[in-house]
């Protein structure tokens, strides 16, 4: 094909190829220029609470597959009143299989524990002797009995993929403690990655400083490609990053104004400190016995797991911001979340030896090391599961239910050994006091000095916030 002739400005001939090469130079030079000049807009605000915070880091831990409420923390004893009955009185039961059975009782015995009285199932014996620190909230809903979307929102707030998470909000609204970590880190199940993989921790449309780290907990590097490889010599490498760095330094002088450089240089810097940092916190060997018998690190059933619930102790002590531990994974077969649609007891027991003495060491670590005074940590899973089998008959499981279930908060700023909301007789619905994922998310943000209302990012003509439109504190269970 013959090559056409065109004229630049100067008038000097310009083959197709060169025009083209041209135009697409100057089409990327632009589309950078608005990228570059978008990140500005958001690094030039200096993160700062709103007003002074209760809380200075969060630890989240995400159970996903859908906890059974009736079968950890909420108790009804009207279940085994009716077990074995239909459920009637409630309108027509729509559960995600859309084949309801008959109600069914706890498949574990409840007890009171503590000096609060509170009703915790023989599932969690020791999480029941921390319930005195605990901070329930037995009315959550959410919107989707999807698990992806589901997931979603309790991590971002919205049902789609696409959104900053509540960590990414927090890095973004807070910043760092400490210039040589990743202010949001994620501690994955080691057994997989929950449904949506790293969308539950994105930074979404947010600069990218703010995107989680995932470690690796199944291997023996915690974060990929972050050790200098064997077949480089170091020095060389140091010299090559060195000259790349102070290019960087003096193209952002020579361009004052460009701020989204100077982060991404920022960045670069980090992955080098890390290199000395991520050894530093992963490396055990400075826990006692004691505390390493009291995560549970050495058993061969829970060590993996116990190691993320320590790990996570160790990231907030050295100033880490978020920290999100996954107590399960992806869907599938054999199970290795929640989601308990074959047989509760089987799935629960399985799931929940890994969650109840690992998590119930980290709020015993953390208090007695005077953490908890300054630290918030959650739990919760995306939904609960339906009061009655999946199925008539002998169906052993339960469906997906996100009409009403149960999270807890613990640390600061909360009034300890409390539930707020409840369901109703057989926790199918709130009876009182309903609490959605906004009202959550707006909670937490407030114990942390920001006010969700004003917590926003601009972004396709919206002032973007974590709790979209809605959302209000829960005064009740504030201290």
């Amino acid at each position: 094909m013959r090559d056409f002739e065109y004229m630049s400005a100067d008038h000097t001939p310009l083959m197709r190829r060169h025009f083209l090469g041209d135009a697409a130079l100057g089409t990327s030079m632009a589309a950078l220029a608005w990228m570059l000049q978008r990140d500005v807009q958001a690094e030039t605000q200096k993160p700062a609470p709103h007003f002074a915070p209760q809380a200075k880091r969060l630890i989240h831990i995400f159970s996903p597959g859908g906890v059974s409420q009736v079968d950890t923390f909420d108790y009804k004893p009207e279940l085994e009143r009716f077990d074995g009955q239909p459920l009637t009185g409630k309108g027509d039961l729509d559960p995600f299989f859309g084949r309801p059975g008959n109600l069914r009782k706890s498949y574990y015995r409840f007890h009171q524990h503590g000096q609060s009285g509170q009703w915790v199932s023989e599932l969690f014996p020791h999480l029941a002797k921390c319930v005195d620190d605990l901070t329930f909230i037995k009315s959550m809903v959410t919107k989707s009995s999807s698990h992806t979307p589901a997931c979603f929102q309790m991590n971002t707030g919205f049902t789609m993929n696409g959104f900053p998470s509540l960590g990414a909000w927090l890095s973004y609204g807070l910043g760092t403690e400490n210039e040589e970590l990743p202010t949001l880190v994620v501690l994955p199940d080691p057994r997989g990655l929950p449904n949506g993989g790293s969308n539950n921790w994105s930074q979404g449309f947010l600069p990218a400083q703010h995107q989680g780290v995932a470690f690796r907990t199944g291997g023996d590097s915690p974060i990929p490609h972050l050790r200098t490889p064997d077949s480089v010599d170091p020095s060389h490498r140091r010299v090559g990053i060195a000259a790349l760095l102070e290019m960087n330094r003096n193209f952002a002088e020579s361009h004052p104004g460009e701020d989204a450089l100077l982060a991404r240089v920022q960045a670069y810097e980090l992955s080098a400190r890390m290199q000395v940092s991520i050894p530093q916190a992963v490396d055990l060997a400075d826990e006692t016995a004691a505390t390493l018998q009291l995560y549970g690190v050495d058993d061969p059933v829970i060590g993996a797991s116990a190691r993320n619930f320590l790990l996570a102790r160790r990231l907030v002590e050295r100033g880490v911001r978020f920290v999100q531990v996954l107590n399960g994974g992806a869907l599938g077969s054999p199970r290795i979340n929640w989601d308990a649609h074959e047989d509760v007891r089987r799935n629960h027991n399985n799931q929940g030896v890994q969650l109840d003495q690992p998590c119930a060491a980290l709020l015993i670590d953390l208090k007695r090391r005077g953490l908890l005074k300054d630290t918030l940590v959650v739990w919760s899973s995306e939904f609960g599961r339906t009061p009655y089998t999946e199925v008539k008959g002998s169906g052993l499981g339960r469906d997906h239910h996100p009409d009403v279930f149960t999270t807890w908060m613990a640390g600061a700023g909360l009034k300890p050994g409390i539930s707020y909301g409840e369901s109703d007789e057989v926790a199918y619905k709130p009876a009182l006091n309903p609490v959605t994922i906004y009202d959550f998310h707006a909670s937490i943000l407030h114990l942390l000095g920001l006010d969700h209302e004003r917590l926003t990012y601009y972004h396709n003509g919206i002032e973007r916030r974590l709790t979209d439109v809605h959302g209000h504190v829960i005064q009740d269970i504030l201290a």
